[in-house]
């Protein structure tokens, strides 16, 4: 029981660590291509 609580409670941060980067991921990747083209971001 108390393995997996452990690995329970472990996950979370794995989890929110990997959307972070792919969030982080889209939004460099929409940076460098507006960045090519001369465009603004937004």
């Amino acid at each position: 029981m108390t393995v997996a609580l452990s690995i329970y409670v472990l996950m979370w941060p794995v989890l929110v660590a990997v959307v972070l980067f792919v969030i982080s991921r889209g939004f460099f990747r929409e940076w460098l291509d507006a960045r090519r083209n001369g465009e603004d971001m937004i």
